[in-house]
């Protein structure tokens, strides 16, 4: 059974892309006509608003599946619309699957004892919410991520630690001084040591972490800490980050982290082509961000 940092790595290699789409369906952005139809098909409610989010994912990820490594959606956007809500997402996970994209579910959980290890058998298990990956929140400490790392070391699942964000307040808790350090360095040395034991026969470990693309100087200090641990980098496009600016999480053969971009993406067409033509303008769009990054990294196209 390969580990999921050496099918990650695979990916990344095989497909020469570096890119991660986040399927966040937000309605006020989904192209109208597809909300139009479900509306008239189901009337209007929840099962309507599924029955389109499937719809649009399932277009989203045709038209992505050859360029990307993985999608992410984020649990919230679909656990709003109560049971419907979760079947877009079961249906997204599995038609993801089937066309050969990694899934990184965006959850963020954490809990401790029994509850940690429900939610990662949710999300980590065998069952239809299950991911490849899930990323989750450090603030309890290790006894709260240990069943989600122990499905990483004893299979082959992987796992996105929160450690330094792109949101704009973030700093006000990880930069906070510790003993003279910044709180987020003391917390990649501590997932330096939760993480081991997950290595993959590349070298890399199936426990990351998320390190947002708008503080360059801290994510290329962090690559210098964390050497074998993968990068999920939020922040690229919408939020300000540039391809320039996410080269620094990246070892110099191009491999060590994956870019994330949603709004970019999966609604690009609000910038060309159209509402009819959604697809499309993802398509373009994710080849654009996969060469605009590869170029950054003297990778070619």
């Amino acid at each position: 059974m390969a580990s999921f940092a050496d099918r990650l790595m695979s990916a990344i290699q095989r497909k020469n892309s570096r890119v991660v789409v986040g399927l966040d369906p937000h309605l006020q952005l989904m192209p109208p006509h597809l909300l139009e139809d479900a509306y008239l098909e189901h009337g209007e409610g929840a099962e309507a608003v599924a029955q389109a989010i499937i719809r649009f994912n399932e277009a989203i990820i045709e038209a992505i599946a050859a360029d990307v490594v993985a999608v992410k959606p984020q649990v919230a956007f679909y656990e709003r619309l109560g049971a419907w809500g979760f079947l877009a997402l079961e249906k997204t996970l599995a038609m993801a699957k089937e066309a050969g994209l990694l899934v990184i579910v965006d959850g963020k959980r954490n809990d401790i004892g029994s509850t940690a290890a429900a939610y990662a058998e949710a999300y980590l298990g065998d069952g239809p919410l299950a991911g490849d990956a899930l990323t989750v929140n450090p603030y309890l400490g290790e006894d709260g991520l240990k069943p989600f790392i122990d499905r990483c070391r004893d299979g082959d699942k992987g796992l996105f630690i929160l450690l330094r964000t792109s949101n704009p307040s973030a700093g006000d808790l990880q930069d906070l001084l510790v003993q003279g350090r910044p709180l987020y360095l003391h917390l990649a040395d501590l997932i330096d040591g939760w993480s081991q034991g997950t290595e993959g026969e590349g070298g890399y470990r199936s426990v990351g972490v998320v390190v947002g693309a708008t503080y360059a100087d801290e994510a290329r200090q962090l690559r210098q800490q964390l050497p074998r641990l993968p990068f999920l980098v939020p922040g690229y496009g919408h939020q300000g980050g540039t391809a320039e600016d996410v080269a620094c999480c990246f070892h110099p053969d191009g491999t060590g982290a994956i870019v994330n971009s949603s709004r970019g993406i999966i609604f690009a067409y609000r910038e060309r082509y159209g509402a009819k033509e959604f697809a499309r303008a993802a398509k373009d769009a994710a080849r654009d961000m996969k060469v605009d990054i590869n170029q950054a990294l003297g990778l070619g196209a």
